[in-house]
């Protein structure tokens, strides 16, 4: 009775949260996305695109939250099984026995466009082959195949990464992954929309983490007046229902700006905040940020994305500086997450292109990339 008094509460909480916005695109409308495939059509996509769109003010729809599902099993040999629920504890994650545990693992690239790589065999293979304990699924918005223009397929899409991670024993980030929406309050209510029913459908489940906006970016975007605000209403939304999971906070400049969030954080527990560094790009002058956030304002940072490469993610595979970034990052417990779990044509991939989205890669199989993470992981867990 309690839980079902709580989940109408929330809901009652998160529809007063909902005045004015962008209507979700009709479910009706959405494109079947094919999971099958082992070589994923790729489509046209920019990572750099900046320009905002024009948005109209219109009645947002009521929703109604989902049936919560029970509470998975684990296998105890699994990374889920071992740590069980995370927390954040100074500037890092900890585990349930209370110990510093570091998430180290890789990122799909959009989901819309390379869903494939979503599946039990890939998943196995990153984490029996390549020791990792997370993954993150990059769900795009502001495209016409992202949320906006498929919002049911990605849905669907998101939820089956979630429950194959969770089979797999695996934690997961269910990234709201804007980026050419550079303000992320353009699609606000949707964002609560969509975490409003995620976070109710897996409230049981003690591996899942929110990444609120993956990179705020544009010059009139702050802290202060945009992200900071957003991130307070999608952090209120979330814990009207979900008291525990950790949050991932976006910041300005594509999530570089930690230190804007450093002066003026948040409130609550379990709250983290990102970093983005692409390492042939984002050398010294970043790595000096994030040292002065964690030590003079103890910050909790989360690199939730980062590339061996320029911040074009297609030139320059530097392994010196991605040695020095992942040095420092390891030293400090900090968790991480490589972009990205693809085929793509370009050196940010992890695998070559045509390789079979199902998993049991060979080391043939991979880039220079795919060959640098999957050793810096099995390097972090000798046997």
């Amino acid at each position: 009775m309690f839980k079902c008094l709580k989940k109408y509460l929330a809901s009652t909480l998160l529809l007063s949260l909902l005045v004015t916005g962008c209507s979700s695109p009709s479910s009706n409308t959405s494109s079947t996305l094919n999971t099958s495939s082992n070589h994923p059509t790729q489509l046209t996509e920019s990572k750099l695109e900046t320009n905002l769109p024009s948005s109209t003010p219109v009645t947002t729809p009521n929703f109604t939250l989902p049936a919560s599902k029970p509470t998975p099993t684990f296998d105890p040999n699994t990374p889920v099984g071992m740590h069980g629920t995370l927390n954040v504890q100074e500037t890092y994650i900890v585990d349930e026995n209370n110990q510093p545990f570091q998430l180290r693992g890789v990122s799909t690239h959009g989901l819309q466009w390379y869903p494939g790589f979503v599946n039990e065999g890939s998943f196995a293979t990153l984490r029996d082959d390549w020791k990792v304990n997370v993954v993150r699924l990059a769900m795009y918005t502001d495209n016409d195949s992202g949320y906006l223009g498929n919002t049911a397929g990605m849905e669907s899409l998101v939820r089956e990464g979630i429950d194959l991670a969770t089979q797999a024993g695996l934690y997961v980030i269910v990234d709201w992954h804007c980026l050419k929406d550079g303000n992320p309050n353009t699609h606000k209510d949707e964002a609560i929309r969509f975490f409003s029913q995620i976070s109710a459908e897996y409230i049981n489940y003690p591996n899942i983490l929110y990444e609120l906006c993956n990179e705020p970016n544009g010059e009139d975007v702050t802290w202060n007046q945009d992200v900071k605000p957003y991130c307070e209403t999608l952090i209120e939304t979330i814990r009207a229902i979900d008291e525990q999971s950790i949050i991932i906070a976006g910041t300005p400049t594509w999530s570089q700006d930690i230190h804007l969030a450093a002066q003026n954080p948040l409130k609550g527990d379990n709250i983290m905040y990102t970093l983005h560094f692409y390492a042939d790009t984002h050398r010294e002058f970043l790595r000096d940020r994030l040292v002065d956030c964690i030590t003079t304002y103890k910050l909790p940072v989360f690199v939730s994305e980062f590339g061996t490469c320029d911040a074009s993610g297609n030139t320059h595979f530097n392994e010196e500086q991605s040695d020095i970034w992942l040095d420092l990052l390891d030293q400090n417990h900090i968790s991480w997450v490589n972009w990205s779990l693809c085929d793509k044509k370009e050196t940010a991939s992890l695998l070559k292109p045509l390789t079979s989205s199902r998993g049991n890669w060979t080391d043939e199989d991979l880039t220079d990339t795919g060959l640098y993470i999957k050793n810096r992981l099995l390097d972090a867990y000798p046997d």
